[in-house]
């Protein structure tokens, strides 16, 4: 991969972030001042304002409530649920034709094309993606044997690359996809399909560029007071 194709994704990256997962984010923020966006635990709710903030008013139970999901939930999950996009805008010059496989490269460590899958983090996938990577695996090396590719490349790379992580922090549904297909992260990963084993910290210094420019107080304040003066009138607090 040359300097200038390192640098387009570098680009894209920061075009995703901000276009898709910021705006989501800012999105999902906004929604939050409902309170039939959370299941409410009064007493669990109640406690957890005490503890974090001091007292149980509104506001601090509202906080409770909104934290959690614009600084954890909401932002994993929209980055998680947009690796089709991330794939369609950052790794487009990478994309395969094949069904159920995302990207096509050569791997930087042994020239050998690789099939991948490509995913979030080490904890994003569930029971049920295991049986689906596998099959869409499989059905790459039966089409591979059917258009006898097999014959010239014994051999078919099928694997998962997860963007983020690594080895250690793998979910046990990764570790059982594992014992069949390798399962590639984070800075290994990057590695392999650039070649440069600074890139997976360039990649996280670009999406830190786009995150400076980027202030969301006002808008968690505003739905901290909309879901504070909700909460107030229902449960009479």
């Amino acid at each position: 991969m040359t300097a200038f194709d390192k640098q387009s994704i570098l680009q894209k990256v920061k075009e995703f972030f901000n276009d898709t997962i910021a705006v989501n984010h800012v999105k999902n923020t906004k929604k939050l001042g409902n309170l039939n966006e959370f299941i409410v635990n009064p007493f669990l709710n109640v406690y957890l304002a005490n503890f974090a903030f001091g007292s149980s008013d509104p506001v601090d139970v509202a906080k409770a409530l909104i934290y959690p999901r614009v600084l954890g939930t909401s932002i994993t999950t929209s980055f998680g649920t947009n690796m089709q996009n991330f794939c369609s805008v950052v790794l487009s010059g990478y994309a395969s034709l094949i069904p159920g496989i995302d990207i096509e490269f050569i791997d930087a460590t042994d020239n050998r094309r690789k099939y991948c899958q490509i995913k979030a983090g080490p904890n994003t996938i569930n029971k049920d993606d295991i049986i689906t990577i596998q099959n869409h695996f499989d059905a790459v090396k039966n089409l591979a044997r059917t258009n006898r590719q097999t014959e010239i490349n014994p051999t078919i790379d099928c694997i998962v690359g997860v963007l983020y992580g690594s080895e250690n922090n793998l979910s046990a549904h990764y570790k059982k996809i594992q014992k069949n297909y390798p399962v590639i992260c984070g800075n290994d990963f990057w590695f392999r399909l650039t070649g440069d084993d600074s890139f997976y910290n360039e990649l996280i210094d670009a999406f830190a560029e786009v995150a400076v420019d980027i202030d969301g107080r006002e808008i968690i304040e505003e739905a901290i007071t909309k879901l504070a003066e909700e909460i107030e009138e229902t449960y009479n607090v």
